[in-house]
């Protein structure tokens, strides 16, 4: 072994940094400077107080010996120069720092008091150091070359993550002519080892001297750490309008590896660095000094529900102001400043205000998670203020990504396994459900989307997690997320003549995971569309002019984003004793009520009630409970959620289903006739195309509702069957 490398603490690009001080990198200056920080980070770790007489980081070095957590406002209020010494060049002095806390526990683990003369003989252990601090986030649009090499803080979203490597922190390098044995030290994070040219060895007499490069690597005796390459993303909030979200790579080490899945919100503290990116597609051929930049973890903060989403810690005057709001008509209160410039839609404002407040998630005992999360549908005629419901829940809601239906695949709302062209290895890469864990994701133009895409969400809905199995990846994400979409029915507008099937041209199947659905008519009257007409051109005229990129966000918006997440994080009510009754009975009512109406038609409900519903009552009781800071749902809650229900979803299953019933005699005729054709057209036991047929009918002059109506007799006859979701008709006799 050479003597160059005793010690083997630091990086052979270290000790060179650390020796400008005082010449050439073995100078007594520079093994000063070392030595002098060196004890001054052993002194913090073994006597700072964070009490009196208690000793935090000696205690977490005992506790747990693999990392030790350090909060950078602690070590300022010890010694500021150490700080800036860390901030200024982490990259030489975090390794400095890691041997210090390696030789105090060692210390601590013999009860020797250690000796300040010199360095002590014990072998020290390795200790991983992880940084934390108080300080904000900067905006990863700032990162510039200005910052290599430093400490910085930043927030995002991991949108993938590698699998795990082996990173070597040394190598040992054998001479193929002489075996002479080195051992050369790699840099941290994506850094490689530099192997020197030539051997040091000098032939005797007779010998051949050693060539250039006469190296072989001995891979089992160099020394690993695990090593894991995250994608970070900007929060989609904070990204302008119009402007594509950047993502940094993160290399994570040792105890931070496989603590983090996509989809998780993080503040991280890492140290800016840059790499050559080998064969990728960024690199420039033959341009040597190109460097790609990423950033090596040395600290990371999950966001959880408590502290994520903006400052995360309220002042006493907001949580005063927000119980004295709670305490006054919070439920009334909220309902006026849900989407102000949209005139009426009074139940829709209510239910979106229920799915901004959200329900309570349970675990039960048998490890069942329970969504708290509200999904609402609106359905209706176009230009009844659908999208602008869903962009001011955009806006407001803690978390939320906007989506529209055409614009959306299956992959993009859930998860895409993607391949990275340089290492050729796939990883996941999370879809907007997964970045809206905790949020609300809205959907525009839901039934615009393909029926196929539109399966790939029934999981997230229900459940709240997204299951991907593709090249050889099998793992399950979460999307705790509530649902928020816009439907048009499918010839565009509601039709009244058509029954609930044909205008909620939805699969049940996604139909019972929606809590509330609501169907939206443009209802023409005189005097209602003057008030319309009055309220717009006031909002128009009151409107200010936007600013920058035209994110206007009022000071009332605000205030209801932080009340909202005040009340998700402090309050998760539960059904008291007596509503459970009064919703118990309302439930059962409901259902008998929904298979009397089946029976008097022949016909099942458009929109299906079953237990999923009964659920929704219990989220929309606690959602109301939420609003006003209370801890138990009362009998007034479920007396109101299950009037908004009514209002909603049941006022939908029972729509158009009446009117098949009575027919008017001309009426009866034309169906009659309409039936004849049918039987002409299609054979017993054949298939045909609903539309072609219906087409083909109206070309002969046939009412389109009258053969529609038709259809539907037959069917409810046992005459003809619906296949392939209602597109495909079978004769049955």
């Amino acid at each position: 072994m050479s003597g160059w490398d005793e010690g083997a603490i630091y990086y052979s690009d270290q000790a060179q940094s650390l020796g400008g001080d005082g010449g050439d990198p073995g100078s007594n200056a520079a093994a000063a400077t070392r030595h002098s920080v060196l004890q001054k980070f052993k002194e913090f770790i073994r006597s700072f107080e964070t009490q009196k007489n208690v000793f935090s980081y000696r205690e977490s070095l005992l506790h747990n010996p693999k990392y030790l957590l350090v909060d950078i406002e602690d070590l300022d209020s010890f010694d500021a120069d150490l700080v800036a010494k860390l901030r200024s060049a982490p990259s030489d002095y975090l390794p400095l720092f890691e041997n210090a806390a390696g030789q105090v526990l060692a210390n601590l683990k013999t009860k020797v008091p250690g000796n300040e003369g010199k360095l002590e003989e014990r072998v020290p252990e390795d200790v991983q150091i992880l940084l934390t601090s108080k300080e904000d986030p900067a905006s990863m649009r700032q990162l510039g070359a200005q910052c290599i090499s430093k400490l910085i803080k930043v927030s995002g979203i991991t949108i993938a993550a590698s699998r795990v490597k082996a990173k070597a922190t040394y190598v040992i390098v054998m001479c193929k002519n002489c075996k002479n044995v080195q051992r050369v030290p790699c840099r941290p994070g994506l850094g490689g080892a530099i192997v020197p040219r030539s051997c040091n060895h000098i032939p005797q007499p007779g010998e051949e001297p050693c060539p250039l490069d006469p190296w072989v690597v001995v891979p089992d005796k160099s020394k690993y750490v695990d090593q894991q390459t995250l994608k970070l993303q900007e929060n989609p909030e904070d990204v302008p309008t119009g402007e594509l979200p950047r993502n940094m790579l993160l290399s994570v080490d040792r105890h931070l590896v496989q603590t983090i899945v996509p989809g998780t919100r993080l503040t991280i503290m890492g140290i800016y660095s840059i790499y050559q990116a080998s064969n990728s597609a960024t690199s420039h051929k033959g341009a040597v000094a190109v460097r790609q930049p990423y950033i090596r973890v040395v600290g990371i903060e999950e966001a959880t529900d408590a502290n994520s989403r903006g400052p995360s810690a309220f002042t006493q005057d907001e949580i005063e102001e927000f119980k004295r709001f709670a305490s006054e008509d919070a439920y009334k209160n909220i309902c006026s400043k849900i989407a102000p410039s949209i005139f009426g839609h009074e139940d829709v404002k209510k239910a979106v205000a229920c799915l901004l407040f959200g329900g309570s998630r349970k675990h039960l005992p048998d490890g069942v998670k329970l969504r708290g999360d509200i999904n609402v549908l609106l359905l209706g005629d176009p230009s009844t203020a659908k999208s602008q419901f869903l962009k001011f829940v955009e806006k407001t809601a803690p978390v939320a990504v906007y989506t529209s239906g055409k614009g959306s695949s299956a992959a993009g709302l859930t998860a895409s396994v993607i391949r990275d062209s340089s290492s050729r290895e796939f990883y996941l890469e999370g879809g907007a459900m997964v970045l809206a864990d905790g949020g609300v994701v809205c959907i525009d133009e839901f039934d615009k989307m393909r029926s196929e895409d539109r399966v790939a969400i029934h999981e997230a809905m229900e459940q709240q997690t997204i299951s991907i199995a593709k090249a050889g990846i099998t793992t399950v994400l979460n999307s705790r997320t509530s649902v928020l979409a816009a439907a048009n029915p499918p010839s565009g507008r509601y039709d009244d003549l058509k029954t609930a099937q044909d205008n909620i041209d939805l699969q049940t199947t996604i139909l019972s995971r929606f809590d509330l659905i609501f169907i939206v008519k443009d209802i023409r009257m005189y005097s209602q569309d003057k008030i319309i007409a009055s309220h717009i051109i006031k909002v128009h005229a009151s409107a200010g002019a936007a600013l920058g990129d035209g994110r206007v966000v009022s000071k009332e918006e605000n205030w209801l984003k932080r009340y909202i997440q005040y009340c998700r994080t402090e309050c998760h009510p539960r059904l008291s004793e007596t509503a459970s009754r009064e919703l118990q009975s309302n439930y059962v009512k409901i259902r008998q009520d929904m298979r009397q109406l089946a029976n008097e038609t022949g016909e099942a409900a458009a929109v299906p009630i079953t237990v999923r519903q009964l659920e929704a009552i219990v989220r929309l009781s606690e959602a109301l409970a939420k609003m006003q800071l209370r801890h138990e749902a009362t009998e007034e809650h479920v007396r109101e959620a299950i009037r908004l229900f009514n209002a909603a979803t049941m006022d939908a299953a029972k729509s158009g289903i009446q009117q098949q019933v009575n027919l008017t005699g001309e009426m009866a005729n034309e169906v009659k006739q309409a039936e004849t054709q049918i039987r002409r057209r299609v054979g017993i036991g054949n298939h045909i195309s609903e539309r072609k047929l219906i087409d083909e009918l109206t070309r002969m002059g046939m009412n389109e509702s009258i053969v529609r109506r038709a259809l539907i007799i037959m069917h409810q006859r046992d005459e003809v069957e619906y296949k392939r979701e209602r597109r495909v008709i079978l004769r049955k006799a």
